[in-house]
């Protein structure tokens, strides 16, 4: 009998062995690169250091240096404990509990909604799944749109980690709390009365899969790694504009009140960070007047780039193009008002 050539994925589809042939698209040489690639970094890193040590010990990169760690040494406690809060709730707290806890007209649900968002610590990143999954669930989307912008904003860790970024001054706790939730609270009523079904894109119930502590490891390990991240990222911006930024230019902005407000929102948006960190990084921002600050901190948590691309994702470009322009003005206008108020 003739023998019958099989294809690649055929050769060896009876072999014994757990691991599939070469030809299946693995290449060869890898291992050996690997202590090739480990050397060059090693060598570049020693050459960095002899080239580079002269030059580190310049006062600006040491201030620079100082606030970066400061930032982020502050805030890191907050973080993880938040994020470790937000996934034990996401785990073990069943999902019919907010349906019964909310009230059936949309109207009230809205306000208790927003006031809910205190228990539930986390950042921004938590508040749009659970938003996606309270409205999947039957949640009026107006409530959820409440409870997803005042959640990362009014919750115990963020306004404990602003009163330690802001040692003796009570107020700045009290107006981002009232600010954040007249904010949210008003987009909910605008959306409840002018929001229309095709914008929004409620997403199909979600089904969690494993073990409950499965799913809180999962649930803490994605939002500490993106919310880590952001800090990060938060802090060398902050750092660097501490330190680039002339002294001159920061004071003619904040000489100037509606720049000021205006300059810390957009900075809010494009910094894009954690709500249990961004106190530290307004609060590293001197030169600029308490209701500026405020304004960095009632928008941050409610817009950012991060929260723009979660919120597209999940409900639809539609519901961004509309939702975020909304909530960026009331949250500059409002902080601004509470601001002037108490600040």
């Amino acid at each position: 009998m003739p023998e019958v050539r099989s294809g690649p994925r055929e050769a060896r589809a009876t072999d014994e062995s757990p691991l599939p042939p070469d030809s299946w698209g693995r290449t060869n040489p890898v291992g050996g690169a690997l202590p090739w690639g480990f050397a060059l970094v090693v060598v570049l890193l020693v050459v960095g250091r002899l080239t580079l040590a002269p030059y580190l010990t310049a006062p600006a990169l040491q201030t620079w240096a100082t606030i970066f760690v400061a930032i982020c040494v502050q805030a890191l406690p907050f973080l993880v404990f938040g994020v470790a809060l937000s996934a034990a709730i996401t785990a073990f707290v069943p999902a019919s509990f907010w349906t019964r806890a909310l009230p059936r007209h949309p109207a009230a649900a809205v306000p208790v909604a927003g006031v809910a968002g205190a228990v539930l610590p986390g950042c921004e990143c938590a508040s749009v799944p659970v938003a996606s999954g309270l409205m999947a669930r039957g949640v009026a989307p107006a409530a959820a749109l409440a409870f997803l912008l005042a959640s990362p904003a009014i919750n115990p860790i963020v306004l404990v980690a602003t009163a330690v970024a802001f040692p003796g001054q009570p107020l700045m706790v009290l107006a981002r709390f009232g600010a954040s939730l007249v904010v949210a609270v008003l987009v909910g009523w605008l959306w409840l009365r002018f929001g229309r079904a095709d914008w929004l894109r409620i997403p199909s119930r979600p089904h969690g899969d494993g073990p409950k502590w499965v799913q809180f490891g999962e649930a803490m390990r994605h939002d500490l790694l993106h919310a880590g991240g952001f800090l990060i990222v938060g802090g060398l911006a902050a750092a660097t504009l501490n330190v680039t930024v002339p002294r001159e230019w920061l004071t003619a902005i904040a000489e100037v009140p509606w720049l000021a407000v205006l300059v810390m929102a957009l900075l809010a948006v494009l910094l894009s960070i954690c709500s249990e960190a961004d106190a530290f990084v307004a609060a590293s921002m001197t030169a600029f007047s308490p209701t500026a600050k405020l304004a960095f901190l009632v928008v941050g948590p409610m817009v950012d780039l991060k929260l723009i691309a979660l919120q597209t994702g999940t409900f639809g470009k539609a519901f961004a193009l509309r939702f975020v322009p909304v909530t960026f003005a009331l949250a500059v206008a409002v902080s601004t008002l509470f601001g002037w108020l108490l600040l």
